[in-house]
């Protein structure tokens, strides 16, 4: 088994609830003020996995009171290596942070975050939504990756946000399951052409001439590069996922 599998990698993705505010009109502009918001945003459910599990897991809000949710997902998110979002560095995460605060927590531990948004802004795929990548691969390349479920749009969110819909909270957990489920599997497509934040195999003991992405220590050199300072690099390949990266001639040298 690779290294990855002692790896705690996390997907997930929430959905959350819109301001409820008394509509001020000011010369035919709708503004919203401070005193005039009755209710802020919440989170309403979270959908997460772990990486090498199939089993996805969702937590939610009780009648509009997401605290518990909260409690419950900081003891999962804390224990991560790594988290991956679409756009969460922009909303997911600064969301969760937000509802921790307000849930009771006066810290957190440092994530270490992989936002397949900002992973995607590298190619130039027609449009970097999570469902539109999805649909790029699968007529390209034929990636049966799947598709985001349909809803029924804002009236979704109406149903539950404003008459406690347990229907449709049902329905708007099964459409962020399956983001998830779509996540993880664009993030496996991505990856290999990322700049990896944790080196797998040196977490799992292994010197630095392992494979950072999946910790397998069947690498070899691809080639070598010199800067303009004169350093040497060395280009490494997995043998077992292909991944390639760069080590100083010395770590080579010292393998």
């Amino acid at each position: 088994k690779l290294k990855t599998m002692g790896h705690k990698r996390l997907f997930f993705d929430i959905e959350n609830s819109y301001m409820i505010v008394k509509g001020v009109w000011f010369l035919g502009e709708q503004r919203i003020l401070p005193q005039n918001v009755i209710q802020y945003g919440r989170i309403i459910c979270i959908s997460y996995k772990w990486e090498g599990s199939d089993k996805i897991h969702r937590i939610h809000w009780d009648k509009g009171c997401d605290k518990q949710m909260m409690k419950k997902f900081f003891d999962v998110v804390s224990s991560a290596d790594e988290v991956v979002t679409h756009n969460g560095d922009n909303h997911d995460i600064k969301w969760i942070q937000t509802r921790f605060l307000t849930a009771g927590f006066k810290s957190m531990p440092p994530l270490k975050s992989l936002d397949t948004l900002k992973m995607a802004r590298k190619f130039k795929f027609p449009s970097n939504k999570l469902d539109e990548i999805a649909r790029y691969l699968d007529k390209e390349a034929g990636f049966k990756i799947g598709r985001k479920l349909k809803h029924s749009g804002l009236e979704m969110w109406d149903d539950v946000i404003l008459n406690n819909s347990r229907k449709e909270l049902k329905n708007m957990q099964d459409y962020c399951d399956q983001d998830v489920f779509l996540l993880e599997k664009i993030y496996k497509f991505l990856e290999g052409f990322s700049k990896h934040k944790t080196h797998i195999g040196m977490q799992a003991g292994e010197d630095s001439c392992s494979c950072p992405q999946c910790g397998s220590d069947r690498t070899g050199l691809n080639n070598r590069t010199i800067g303009v300072s004169g350093q040497v690099k060395c280009i490494m390949k997995c043998h077992d996922c292909s991944k390639y990266f760069s080590i100083s001639l010395r770590s080579f040298n010292n393998r």
